[in-house]
């Protein structure tokens, strides 16, 4: 049977093009860590994935070029990705956000609690504002003795109409948040609000700042700890699964 021109161009294009150069595994890991942060790490029979949540998280608008961001349209797939992958043993979560987007922010953290694989979440610098729900959202939590996280009730920007339906929106929106924090985390929603609507300790705004030890008091954050225990923590519970599927 002839092939008609489209199919002979395209089976064309497939062909290995010899003086193309293939991208060798460490050139990939740095186009990876260069577009979105992450890297693949571990032994051959162990992969880890490490994923970065930095800046601020991007939502439905561009922010300026010149701010830090983390795009939401990238680590969506990527969390697909990690779920799939059969290689991929554990995801290992590190922060250090402004907070950002709620709508984005929540997002990203539902698809990571809602997981199979073994998760553990870091804080280091700071995990504010949005970045509390991504912090818990993981199987276990750590956070560095120096980083911070600041709680306080949903901001918005922008016009606002001074009606009742607005108020009731923000209002279920706070709502969302506390419920997601209290569900995956060990605080009490009454202390949760408790903390959000503190007007004691910041100057300009209302909430609380919490350092790393403080955060773990609240019950927010599991274990202040370091990358190393935070990787061992991942590590045992990937083994933890491992055996438990053998047995099965």
């Amino acid at each position: 049977m002839k092939k008609d021109k489209y199919s002979q161009k395209h089976e064309s294009e497939e062909k290995d093009d010899p003086g193309k150069k293939v991208p060798t595994g460490s050139e990939k890991q740095y186009e990876r860590i260069q577009n979105i942060g992450s890297v693949i790490t571990g032994s051959k029979n162990s992969k880890i994935y490490c994923l970065t949540i930095i800046g601020q998280i991007e939502g439905h608008t561009y922010l300026p070029p010149e701010n830090k961001a983390t795009k939401y349209e990238h680590i969506i797939p990527e969390l697909v990705a990690i779920e799939e992958d059969p290689n991929i043993k554990g995801l290992l979560l590190l922060l250090n956000t402004v907070g950002g987007d709620i709508e984005a922010g929540l997002a990203i953290a539902e698809l990571i609690a809602g997981m199979s694989k073994p998760t553990v979440s870091m804080v280091i610098g700071g995990g504010h504002s949005i970045g509390v729900p991504l912090a818990v959202c993981t199987d276990k939590s750590f956070i560095a003795k120096s980083a911070t996280m600041t709680i306080h009730p949903v901001r918005t920007t922008g016009m606002v109409l001074g009606s009742s339906q607005s108020f009731e929106y923000l209002k279920r929106m706070q709502e969302r948040i506390a419920n997601f924090v209290v569900e995956n985390s060990k605080i009490t929603k009454e202390r949760f609000y408790k903390l959000c609507m503190n007007t004691k300790e910041l100057a300009m705004d209302v909430g609380t700042v919490v350092e790393g030890e403080e955060a773990v008091k609240e019950g927010l954050i599991d274990k202040c700890g370091t990358l190393s225990e935070a990787l061992e923590c991942l590590y045992k519970a990937g083994n933890k699964r491992k055996n438990r599927k053998n047995k099965n």
